[in-house]
């Protein structure tokens, strides 16, 4: 296809539609009617110019001028609380149950070096000389040292959102980083476990890990599910990358990005659960094994809620996709 030739022999029709689509509020019927001729004949255009001659420049004017005009044709749909509870009892379980083969190993293995690197850290002196003076390890691990005092160092309220939004942040930066490629999710993973470790093991080595385990357990276990199943999800989005499987690789980009969008959200509701725990119950009076079976319920109600919920909705074709009507394409396209 000549792409010049092609241009010069629909322009014409592709300004009439933007001339159109400018007044459209105040189009008459037989306006109204060429507005539709003009989309789905300008609908066709894109079609050839994508699959014969893909021009950035015009496929990203046409991709722009055919959104505005379907938008004008169908009309703009408004969010309801039907659509949030459709995402929240369907799409979102079931977008995490399907990216379990990837978050569930990506979590035991994450588990897994925290616990190595805690032991070699808590085991040998020479690397605890290296993160820190020893009066400044013993400020931080003595009773009423700063990994005690940091939970309850701002008021509960303004802490727990301090503490969501990073959270949040880093499984958004996971998820992603994903699209390009696995490596910086790899690395925000292995800074996480890092700092895990380090806790673990500057907190044993004084004798107080069941001090540090209290402490973080009750929001940690919900928090970490959460980056892991972000971290998880970021990692098949850049195994996409690399083997899409049998669609295109743009096609299979672009329904695992809308999924994995879908997924940022519910898992900022998630992370915004054990923000508040560590916010609320980490830093309150009540016992240990109080705040820890806190920590336990939350963890179970969100892997019931993923497997239960999730699994019936994957069983039963839902995929974490917005819903077929509302996708203008099946691959992205240049703006």
């Amino acid at each position: 296809m000549d792409v010049d030739v092609f241009v010069s022999a629909h322009r014409a029709e592709w300004d009439r539609l933007d001339a159109l689509l400018h007044r459209q509020r105040r189009l008459t019927g037989a306006e109204a009617d060429e507005l539709v001729a003009l989309y789905q004949r300008t609908a066709t255009h894109l079609s050839l110019i994508q699959s014969s001659a893909p021009d950035p420049q015009l496929t990203g004017r046409l991709s722009q001028l055919v959104a505005r005009a379907r938008s004008a044709v169908t009309g703009t749909r408004r969010a309801s609380w039907r659509d949030v509870t459709h995402f929240l009892a369907y799409g979102f379980p079931a977008a995490v149950y399907r990216s379990r083969h990837w978050w569930v190993p990506t979590a035991l293995l994450s588990t897994a070096i925290a616990a190595i690197l805690g032991w070699w850290i808590g085991t040998h002196p020479e690397v605890q000389s290296s993160i820190a003076a020893p009066s400044e390890l013993r400020d931080l691990t003595r009773p009423g040292g700063q990994y005690e005092t940091y939970y309850s160092s701002h008021p509960a309220a303004s802490f727990a959102a301090q503490v969501w939004t990073n959270n949040a942040q880093a499984a958004a930066m996971c998820l992603v980083l994903g699209a390009f490629l696995c490596l910086p999710v790899i690395w925000i993973l292995f800074q996480n476990m890092l700092n895990l470790g380090v806790g673990i093991g500057l907190m044993s080595s004084a004798g107080r890990l069941d001090t540090f385990l209290g402490l973080v357990l009750p929001h940690g276990l919900l928090e970490l599910t959460a980056v892991f199943v972000a971290a998880g999800t970021g990692l098949r989005l850049g195994w996409t990358l690399i083997d899409p499987g049998p669609r295109s690789r743009r096609a299979a980009l672009a329904e695992e990005g809308r999924a994995a969008l879908g997924m940022a959200i519910g898992l900022a509701l998630v992370l915004f659960v054990s923000g508040a725990i560590e916010g609320f119950v980490t830093p309150s009076g009540l016992p240990t094994w109080a705040r820890i079976a806190i920590g336990i319920a939350a963890e179970l109600a969100f892997l019931v809620y993923v497997y239960v919920l999730g699994g019936r909705a994957a069983r039963a074709g839902a995929t974490g996709d917005v819903e077929e009507a509302e996708r203008s394409a099946s691959v992205p396209t240049a703006a």
